[in-house]
């Protein structure tokens, strides 16, 4: 008796709720072996559980509402900034959810390792550079993820990868959550 099995199908039916990143590979089993014996010989697999926004919604909202922001935008920056992460620091010394430097909480007067105030200080610092850079959103994200001098400097976004793709990723995410007929000005503007 054969038995094929899709690997990445025995494993979303054994864990439907987890995102599981392997590559789809049919092993084959010849006589009587058995399920268990095909898994056991599997190679281990990592698992990553989907980031959500879920825990921290509400104050999303709150922010999003404060400082007249879409709350896929303040969600789309966690994302990037963080994976939801609340303990997240970064070599840098940014911290939290939306990554605060330690400068910009003191200056905002949040403590940045609370995940409701640094999602208050991140939507406030969004909205300072948003108003800053006259709404343009690459402008504001750049500014956001390189520094205010940095766009200053270079006169718009500047040449770095990291922040380039900073904001693609972010328009991509908000592209994804917004209703179709949005979606069109958010593609237009991209930094590849």
């Amino acid at each position: 008796m054969t038995i094929r099995a899709t690997y990445a199908v025995l494993i979303m039916l054994s864990a439907p709720a987890l995102t599981v990143s392997a590559h789809a590979q049919v092993f084959e089993v010849n006589g009587e072996g058995d399920l268990q014996a095909l898994c056991a010989s599997l190679p281990p697999i990592k698992t990553v559980s989907q980031p959500t926004a879920y825990p921290y919604q509400s104050a999303i909202d709150r922010a999003a509402a404060e400082f007249a922001l879409s709350p896929d935008l303040i969600t789309a920056i966690i994302r990037q900034e963080s994976g939801f992460n609340q303990s997240a620091i970064s070599p840098r010394g940014a911290i939290g959810l939306m990554q605060l430097m330690p400068a910009t909480a003191r200056e905002l007067g949040v403590d940045p390792h609370n995940p409701e105030q640094n999602i208050y200080g991140g939507a406030a610092y969004l909205r300072q550079q948003l108003d800053r850079f006259d709404g343009q959103l690459d402008l504001a994200m750049a500014a956001y993820n390189a520094g205010a001098g940095a766009v200053n400097r270079y006169g718009g976004v500047p040449p770095y990868r990291e922040t380039r793709s900073y904001i693609d990723k972010n328009l991509d995410i908000l592209a994804k959550a917004m209703p179709n007929e949005a979606k069109a000005s958010v593609s237009e503007t991209t930094c590849s």
